[in-house]
């Protein structure tokens, strides 16, 4: 008896360290991928000495960790355990690289000519296969991936006439919306439009366009005209898309659009479903997004649903009847890594079940990681990927401690309160490090919000299960979800509306967020800490907190945003911000407020409204929409006034703000320095407009887009100031006015710069910047001026 006590003692020792055996190599493969943002994979091409570097420097930390514990060197579960760790590592960061994508010699995106964009270049036919359901852009387009055979250029570079040639890669395409209907996976097309290569963020903070399609494994994107169709009569053959789009077209023929489409949503996840933006950013905004995220909480839904079910029926029935649910489960979501992850934990629970044995959770969630990681290890740059794998290790490790906290509540309400809490604690830093916004009343708003959230889940679940056979009667489930959807609408709504709903804090450093995720692992192992969570949450306030406090009293920097030709400055001055134009809608949209977003600035103090062209004033709409302001200087005073004064006006008067109309040579001052230093401004022309900017101790001229012969006349007064910046549009520059202004620097807001303009400025040994080529220019009184692009000033097109 003794002997099989010892012999059971030694079997579950053994197994006990081959666990932690397995854990530590999922581990080091995990953080071995993780470790490639470090040189910046995807992002641009690494070199061998770059990556040969970061192969050392993990064998190196191999060593180290060897060193500092021997005696888990001697005694682990297998000899040389760090070694074999090391190795690995080792293996992964090889094997990422191995399976990045290239481009093809015939690749789609190696026949782009060079400096061809979307608004100039030459006109192509591409025909190809459709992979994707087509999707509904900001910019109101038709959106999908095309995979190209064929490439036919109506006009080759040679001036041969029309020569067409066989080509391969996957195509971004966009077309107007009308365009797209009716199109479906697997159908072969031909679309007609201008080829172009995307461009890396232009502005600090950016959308990274580049680096999104080579995640894709895509070089190359498509501004297409025109469809047609090749074999008018080819019909859809079958694919999971058509179960998706069988389920969608059932819950909105009773509940409508968005509501319908929402529900979708919930069941699918958003990567499934074509949700309105309006909808998707109120979700996102009020910290709902994961309800629109097939991931974990569905899968546990669905599996927990199924298991209760036929829990009379056997351990085999349920095995199989649950392993068909996550299957077709994972198919209708369109193989997304969140719900894949979720599904090989359900497939283990599922395994441990039928044989009778407890599952590891942990070791469950690392395993399902390791997995996907060794299918595709570009997985680990999916943020879905990254925040579904943080908030299910955030489940297991932090509820539990939690929970015992909240001992002296009902169990569910601590259980309720827990669970959004530990997934908030473990997600909060990757978002503070990639969007640099929180959102302060999620955890509230996710525990009223869940048992509303789990009912429309279930029915929408059941819904989508019977629309796949008799789409009336998935309707009819459905339309019951009706009021329970409009009232998560209303809830969503409200926080929404709340004051502060959505704080802008700032992006955070690489350094701040390794800092907190390691605060957040010491407190989860250690119950000495755990007992002093007090003093864990203000470390990592002061993590947070103390650097941007740090920055905004200090910070003084001058940033000229990239956005095409339109002309805009932002000025941040010790957490007093002036904005100089709005430009377009779009570009406040996607380029002036993401910016603000990610400098965490949650105000504007100073708005000047320099251009008259009611085109480049209608961002001020959206965001005045966004951010309050709280003086306005409208200098676009031309008469007649332009239309939307009036609009602009009330929306600055609804937040308490001042709105001024300015006349000329009148100076305003829009920001101080500690040092007493004001920044001022002063209108000199109304139309076309010049301002002059005093910022610090230089001097900078607005110009807007003037003609040559009016340049001359405005040469000819007689109060013209030296000048150490010109800021203008690219348009062609006059020898006087140069002349006469004697600029040290030229910033240039264009895509393009006349020719005779840099030529005139380049022999007068002046500096100059574009957008269109080194992206946002910023210039702070220590460092100068510094741009987001790197600048490639001799291959960079003037024209």
């Amino acid at each position: 008896m003794f002997l099989s006590y010892r012999i059971g003692l030694e079997t579950r020792s053994s197994y006990a360290m081959n666990l932690a055996s397995g854990s530590l190599l999922s581990v080091a493969y995990i953080l071995a991928l993780l470790s490639t943002a470090v040189v910046g994979l995807p992002t641009h091409t690494v070199t061998w000495q770059e990556y040969s570097l970061l192969i050392l420097s993990v064998i190196g930390i191999g060593i180290i960790c060897a060193i500092a514990f021997p005696r888990i060197w001697r005694t682990g579960p297998r000899p040389r355990l760090w070694l074999t760790a090391t190795l690995v590592a080792v293996i992964a960061l090889l094997y990422v690289q191995l399976r990045l994508p290239q481009p093809e010699l015939n690749d789609i995106s190696q026949f782009v000519a060079s400096g061809q964009d979307t608004a100039q270049g030459q006109v192509v036919t591409i025909q190809g296969n459709v992979e994707t359901v087509p999707r509904l852009t900001r910019s109101q387009k038709g959106q999908f991936w095309l995979e190209a055979t064929q490439l036919t250029e109506l006009e080759s570079n040679e001036n041969r006439g029309t020569t067409t040639r066989g080509v391969t890669g996957k195509l971004y395409v966009t077309v107007p919306l009308l365009q797209s209907t009716g199109l479906f996976p697997g159908q072969t097309i031909s679309v007609t439009g201008v080829l172009y290569k995307p461009k890396p963020a232009a502005n600090p903070g950016g959308f990274d366009f580049a680096t999104y399609l080579a995640k894709e494994g895509a070089f190359a994107g498509l501004s297409g005209r025109q469809v047609s169709f090749p074999d008018e009569n080819q019909q859809p053959t079958w694919g999971w898309w058509m179960l998706r789009q069988r389920i969608i077209h059932a819950q909105v023929r009773q509940l409508g659009s968005p509501t319908g489409l929402l529900l979708s949503s919930i069941v699918l996840g958003r990567k499934a479903v074509d949700l309105p933006y309006d909808i998707r950013d109120l979700f996102i905004q009020t910290g709902f997004a994961h309800v629109l995220a097939a991931s974990g909480f569905h899968v546990s839904l669905i599996l927990g649903s199924v298991l209760a079910l036929t829990k009379r029926w056997g351990t085999k029935t349920q095995f199989g009847i649950g392993l068909t649910a996550l299957l077709i489960y994972v198919g209708l979501t369109g193989l997304q890594p969140s719900v894949l992850r979720a599904a090989i934990m359900g497939v283990g629970a599922l395994v441990a079940l039928l044989t009778h044995r407890q599952v590891k959770p942990l070791g469950s969630l690392l395993l399902a990681a390791t997995i996907l990681l060794i299918i595709n290890p570009l997985w680990i740059w999916d943020l879905g990927f990254q925040l579904s794998f943080l908030a299910t290790l955030g489940l297991l490790v932090t509820v539990p401690p939690l929970v015992k906290h909240l001992d002296w509540l009902p169990s569910v309400i601590a259980a309720l309160i827990a669970v959004p809490l530990a997934a908030l604690l473990w997600t909060l830093p990757l978002q503070l490090y990639v969007f640099g916004m929180i959102a302060p009343y999620s955890v509230v708003a996710n525990i009223i919000g869940t048992p509303l959230i789990s009912l429309i889940s279930l029915g929408g679940f059941l819904s989508a299960l019977v629309a796949l056979i008799s789409p009336l009667a998935g309707s009819a489930i459905a339309a019951l979800l009706y009021y329970p959807l409009q009232g998560l609408l209303e809830l969503v709504r409200f926080f929404n509306a709340l004051p502060a709903s959505s704080v802008a804090l700032g992006t955070i450093s690489l350094m701040q967020l390794l800092l907190l995720y390691g605060l957040i692992g010491i407190t989860c192992i250690s119950s000495r800490v755990q007992q002093r969570g007090v003093l864990a949450g203000v470390i990592a306030l002061t993590i947070i907190v103390l650097p941007i406090w740090q920055t905004r009293l200090e910070h003084f920097q001058v940033t000229v945003l990239a956005a095409d030709q339109e002309q805009v400055l932002v000025i941040q001055d010790q957490g007093q911000v002036t904005l100089i134009n709005s430009g377009e809608t779009d570009t406040a949209n996607f380029t002036i407020l993401p910016f603000l977003q990610k400098q965490g600035i949650n105000q504007v103090d100073w708005a000047v409204a320099v251009d008259s062209q009611p085109r480049f004033r209608s961002g001020w709409v959206p965001i005045l929409e966004s951010l309050p302001v709280k003086r306005f200087y409208d200098l676009a005073h031309s008469e007649p006034l332009p239309t939307d004064t009036q609009t602009i006006a009330e929306a600055v008067q609804s937040q308490n703000g001042i709105y001024e109309v300015v006349s000329t040579e009148q100076r305003l001052a829009v920001g101080a320095t500690g040092s007493g230093e004001k920044t001022t401004l002063e209108l000199i022309k109304v139309q076309p407009p010049i301002v002059q900017l005093q910022i610090k101790d230089q001097t900078w001229l607005l110009l807007g887009n003037m003609p040559p012969d009016e340049q001359n006349q405005f040469a000819q007064r007689s109060n013209l100031p030296h000048i150490q910046v010109l800021w203008w549009s690219g348009e062609p520059l006059t020898p006087r006015l140069v002349g006469i202004l004697q600029p040290e620097v030229a910033i240039a807001s264009a895509e393009v710069i006349a020719p005779q303009a840099a030529k005139l400025l380049q022999n007068a040994q002046i500096e100059l910047y574009w957008t269109g080529r080194d992206g946002a220019i910023q210039w702070t009184p220590e460092q100068g001026f510094k741009t987001t692009l790197e600048a490639n000033r001799t291959d960079a097109a003037l024209f």
